[in-house]
């Protein structure tokens, strides 16, 4: 048994709460301390003056909106992604939820809408992961046999009795329950990564096609290097000219990142694999822009070794033969989580830290800077499963969604 199932174990009877590899993990997350930011809810625009937006400590982002988990019947919150209607403009929110999915639309900042809610395909979860493909959401959960839900988010453009309580369009069981799930939005396939050990592929990457969304089809499956706790698929135009046009799959794969190629669904192949020191649990990560350098956050080796929030950049010039170009520690002792590059700013959902937002454009000369961030947990910085989840930077409105565990449902913005 390798040293972080024992982390696991001493966590959870800590009564921590963490992304886990254990998919029948039954934990539930901590209650956030009793503070300020927890106890007064703004209810309108609040700009981040003098280091602080209302009682959220804050730097360039002002808050918005927010939704409280009491507003969606729920008792924790997890991820988040977003859906922009190309038809209409407006803007939606999806968050998950501990018994399912929540659909919020943002698009008057001085009025969200819940419109409502797709219950979990079974029990209750922790852990539910959620990406967009063709105006249509597809939703994982650790819940035992959830499988895929995919929602039709067209419907959300005429709810008549908001909240309303949604039914999924389809539902893939070629797979129980599953950690994360990726989309190459290029191709139409979908990567469903961290599944049960009994799945045909091992807690490796589980495909489908999903190009007709009410239609999923199974095909095939990528076990060769073990279980994918997350995973990023890009169809490359890097550097590396011996891949481009390729369908390159990335794993942070628990204690390795691993690279391959994943365009013959029926014959994926291993390009390479890349550690750095002080492994503790390789988490999640996001190609920059250019496709040169992969960001990669480890969740445990703040807890483990002490570290302030750890970010590793690899660079991938050549994928064949990857390697460690630099770190960056943070300025608190928070545990990174979830991170996503836009232009030159890198988001990281940073837990008891809220969202920081790094300056990546010196990256080639190891030059990485804090520039922004928005505190969702004023109580501490400590190095708890406590705090933001996910943030989603990607609307072209620039507002961006950030989920936390306990406070809700949070709409900020760069400040002007």
């Amino acid at each position: 048994m390798k040293v972080y199932n024992f982390i696991f174990t001493m966590l959870f009877f800590l009564g921590s709460y963490s992304c886990s590899k254990n998919t029948e993990a039954t934990e539930e997350p901590v209650q956030q301390p009793t503070s300020p930011g927890n106890s007064v809810i703004l209810d309108s625009f609040t700009p981040c003056e003098n280091g602080m937006a209302g009682l959220y400590p804050c730097s360039g982002y002002d808050f918005v909106a927010r939704l409280a988990l009491s507003d969606f019947q729920a008792q924790a919150g997890n991820d988040s992604w977003g859906w922009t209607d190309a038809t209409t403009g407006k803007e939606y929110a999806i968050m998950g939820l501990n018994n399912g999915t929540a659909f919020v639309d943002i698009s008057d900042d001085e009025n969200l809408i819940y419109l409502g809610k797709l219950p979990t395909a079974t029990s209750s979860s922790s852990w539910r992961d959620i990406k967009v493909y063709n105006d249509h959401a597809f939703i994982v959960s650790e819940a035992a046999n959830h499988g895929m839900q995919v929602f039709d988010l067209t419907k959300l453009r005429n709810v008549a009795n908001a909240p309303e309580t949604f039914v999924a369009d389809a539902r893939y069981t070629g797979f129980g329950n599953a950690h994360n799930i990726v989309i190459n939005e290029e191709t139409g396939f979908a990567y469903v990564v961290g599944t049960d050990r009994g799945d045909a592929f091992r807690g490796g990457a589980h495909f489908i096609n999903i190009q007709d969304p009410k239609n999923p089809v199974a095909a095939g499956g990528y076990a060769e290097n073990g279980y994918s706790h997350d995973a990023q698929v890009v169809t490359y135009n890097g550097p590396d000219t011996d891949y481009t046009g390729r369908e390159i799959y990335v794993g942070a794969n628990e204690d390795v990142v691993v690279i391959a190629d994943v365009t013959d669904k029926d014959n994926p192949t291993h390009i390479a694999s890349v550690t750095y020191p002080n492994i503790s649990y390789t988490h999640q990560g996001w190609f920059t822009e250019d496709q040169k350098y992969f960001i990669l956050g480890d969740e445990l080796d703040e807890t483990n070794d002490g570290f302030k929030s750890r970010t590793l950049i690899f660079n991938f010039n050549d994928l064949d033969s990857p390697s460690l170009h630099d770190t960056y520690l943070g300025t608190t002792s928070a545990i990174d989580h979830n991170g996503y590059v836009k232009g030159n700013t890198f988001f990281l959902a940073n837990y008891t830290a809220g969202v920081r937002m790094l300056d990546i454009a010196g990256i080639a000369n190891r030059s990485i800077t804090e520039v922004g961030f928005f505190d969702t947990f004023p109580a501490t910085d400590n190095a708890d499963f406590s705090g933001v989840w996910n943030v989603y930077p990607y609307f072209s409105s620039g507002k961006i969604v950030v989920s936390d565990i306990k406070a809700g449902l949070f709409i900020i913005k760069k400040s002007n």
